[in-house]
């Protein structure tokens, strides 16, 4: 297997640990924290330290992935994805085996498709996003970069999501509909008409 390590210590990268090796395609070789601990092992996984020593691992290690969650704010993603790919690091897809991803949906770099997410066909999801568990993105539909559409949310067919926005848990997109850039959707809302940019619609 290619050897990976994942960007972050918190929740999210909980979850990313458990899709990554049921994946079997990347063996994880460590972690990096955001500031400097005196924790050696996260879930049994080595702390490899800040993001000062990436730099020591290229040529080693070039693939990274990033496990830092996303809800109120997409520029800490958005952010280490440009400068760690400027770098020369490649950020993989990653799909967990019980998700469905159609072979006519296209993913972006740097995105997970996490457990029971479903993913239909002609669908496009930019790089660097979290399909979290239990989506449901339906046919047609295009979701930009670094967007995070958060667990049991549905978007009907032909939804449009721009960049940088997040979808709560449970929220129901109509077909057709088209969201923002830079936008946060709120837990459980049911969205029938188009939001502008850096719109926010609290729960």
């Amino acid at each position: 297997m290619k050897k990976i390590i994942v960007i972050g210590t918190g929740g999210h990268a909980k979850s990313c640990i458990d899709v990554i090796e049921q994946e079997n395609k990347y063996k994880i070789i460590g972690f990096i924290e955001k500031n400097k601990t005196k924790n050696k092992n996260f879930l049994g996984y080595p702390i490899l330290g800040t993001d000062r020593v990436l730099e020591k691992f290229k040529g080693k290690c070039n693939n990274l992935f990033i496990g830092i969650g996303q809800i109120k704010d997409s520029s800490i993603r958005s952010k280490k994805f440009k400068k760690l790919t400027s770098m020369g690091f490649n950020f993989p897809v990653i799909i967990s085996p019980k998700s469905y991803v159609s072979n006519k949906a296209k993913i972006g770099n740097g995105t997970i498709i996490m457990h029971k997410a479903v993913v239909n066909i002609d669908s496009k999801i930019g790089k660097n996003c979290i399909i979290n568990s239990r989506c449901l993105v339906e046919h047609e539909v295009t979701v930009g970069k670094n967007c995070h559409i958060s667990t049991g949310s549905i978007l009907n067919g032909k939804v449009q999501i721009g960049n940088d926005t997040f979808v709560g848990s449970g929220t129901i997109v109509k077909e057709g509909v088209s969201i923002g850039n830079h936008c946060i959707i709120g837990m459980g809302k049911i969205i029938k008409k188009n939001i502008k940019d850096k719109k926010i619609l609290k729960k």
